[in-house]
């Protein structure tokens, strides 16, 4: 922990699309297939149909350094087209508490994902967090911004779908 606190990203992005249509995407549980990197091999575990909700709980298993983890999402607070909150119940972190929030601007939305996390390990934590755990979840959301500006754009938003974890743009 850094001070005595939790470990903390946030990541900032614009997306030239309405708030509106930028929060029902984000909402989707499934659609976190499509922004987070192939390495971590990410799996939604939860039968569908997947209904964002507070209080709703998702399941989903991820590999890191090649072991499946196990990751179950509570989602602790859900104001549409505003914010939403996930906290791990259970997971590879001690905690993790993960607000996304979303605010009209000029031209579109921004996107605010702010992550406070802890780590197990004790003393140790704080080192294993500045040799990995920070470069880590930091490429993860630099992989998701790079998809993101790909698929959420103004010429595609109108078509996009998602069935079986593939985007599909409709003609």
């Amino acid at each position: 922990m850094e001070n005595g606190k939790m470990f903390n990203i946030k990541s900032e992005q614009i997306i030239k699309l309405p708030i509106e249509k930028v929060f029902s995407f984000f909402e989707r549980p499934e659609n976190l297939s499509l922004i987070t990197p192939k390495w971590l091999k990410f799996n939604i575990l939860t039968p569908e149909p997947l209904v964002m909700k507070s209080g709703a709980i998702f399941d989903y298993q991820i590999k890191i350094f090649g072991i499946p983890n196990r990751w179950k999402t509570l989602i602790t607070d859900y104001d549409p087209p505003y914010k939403f909150v996930d906290e791990q119940a259970k997971g590879p972190y001690k905690k993790w508490i993960h607000t996304h929030t979303f605010e009209k601007i000029e031209g579109g939305t921004l996107v605010t994902d702010n992550v406070d996390y802890d780590l197990y390990g004790g003393a140790a934590a704080k080192i294993i967090n500045e040799i990995y755990i920070k470069h880590s979840v930091k490429s993860i959301f630099t992989y998701r911004s790079k998809v993101l500006n790909e698929i959420l754009t103004p010429e595609l938003s109108d078509s996009l779908l998602v069935s079986e974890n593939q985007v599909i743009v409709q003609s």
